[in-house]
């Protein structure tokens, strides 16, 4: 009977760097029991997040459960890339018992949700619920939408005022999909900005929604999986700014690949990534780069201002020691000289 029964999905959504693989990567240690399988929706061309991932492969969720499918968005190619990818992971034995589905940090969940109404899977699989995470510091701070006291000053001053953003747009209906809320990194936020965050994302949900806070990703997976929405039957009450909208694009946000040479000290280049993001409002970077006398690749993570970076795994004998940056930001600031002299490359003074 289990073979005829619908496969449930889950839907792991959140803006550029809320923790959607952090998150991911512990429920594959702890999976409750489950066989899993992951596909991960990547923004630009270097695919960072599925090489994680596939790092922390075990047993219950080995490499080849996991699939890639980078550089566009997957409710923008059903046909071609999602509907061939589910079938595949439906096809392995062993069966898996669940697929995690993890989004780009920009993509809209709706238009995904839809997706599972093709005639080819939606009578053998279901969205068993949408899992939104919110960086608890950037929603206190106010990245992801419009100060909330400036924005009512000037409605009130003028009511045909659309003070909207693409970014606003993008947290609004991720928030507004989902069936729970993770509050990802409270430590950074503290009581005083998870209590902020917890404010804006009751301001911005169409329902009440439980929101649980959450640090590097560690959660009861029977918080989160199991929970049976059938999230595919319930789209009315998940509305969307692009509801009505016959097509969704993303080109308000674009992203461009940088190539950096060895570095001699990983200091310089968080440095410069911090100041790309203060000066030419850098959302996201994320990638590789080689250490000079290093046998380990350094990982580098970025969200804004904020940079982590760790070595993570040697370099593979014959594997060039090419570092690779992805680079993403609203379209108007995505400047690949100015870029590529921010990060000190020799490439941009020769332009």
């Amino acid at each position: 009977m289990t073979n005829l029964s619908k496969l449930p999905v889950t839907v792991i959504t959140g803006f550029l760097g809320s923790g959607k693989t952090t998150l991911i990567s512990q429920l594959m240690q702890n999976p409750g029991g489950k066989r899993l399988a992951v596909v991960v929706n990547e923004f630009g061309d270097v695919g960072v997040d599925g090489e994680i991932l596939k790092g922390c492969a075990i047993p219950d969720c080995p490499a080849e459960n996991i699939v890639e499918l980078a550089n566009g968005c997957i409710c923008c190619t059903v046909a071609d890339d999602f509907i061939p990818t589910i079938e595949a992971l439906m096809a392995l034995e062993p069966r898996p018992d669940h697929i995690l589905i993890e989004t780009s940090g920009l993509a809209l969940p709706k238009p995904l949700l839809k997706a599972f109404d093709w005639p080819d899977i939606r009578s053998r699989i279901t969205v068993d619920g949408v899992i939104a995470l919110a960086d608890a510091e950037a929603v206190a701070a106010g990245r992801f939408a419009p100060d909330v006291a400036a924005v009512d000053a000037q409605r009130a001053a003028d009511e045909s005022l659309d003070h909207e953003t693409p970014l606003s747009e993008v947290f609004e209906d991720q928030i507004a999909c989902a069936d729970i809320v993770l509050l990802t990194k409270p430590d950074l936020a503290g009581p005083e900005g998870v209590a902020k965050a917890r404010a804006v994302i009751a301001a911005e949900a169409p329902r009440p929604l439980p929101v649980v806070e959450v640090a590097e990703g560690r959660v009861d997976p029977r918080v989160i999986l199991g929970l049976e929405a059938a999230a595919e039957d319930d789209l009315d009450a998940r509305p969307s700014h692009h509801d009505g909208v016959p097509e969704h694009d993303h080109e308000d946000f674009d992203s461009i690949v940088v190539a950096i040479p060895e570095l001699a000290d990983p200091a310089e280049l968080v440095a410069r990534i911090e100041a790309l993001a203060n000066t030419r409002n850098i959302l996201r970077v994320k990638g590789y780069a080689a250490v000079a006398g290093k046998p380990m690749r350094l990982l580098v993570q970025a969200v804004g201002a904020r940079v982590r970076h760790q070595y993570d795994r040697p370099w593979q004998p014959g594997e060039p020691r090419q570092g690779r940056l992805v680079v993403i930001a609203e379209h108007d600031d995505i400047d690949r000289t100015a870029i590529e002299a921010g990060l000190g490359l020799v490439s941009a003074a020769a332009e």
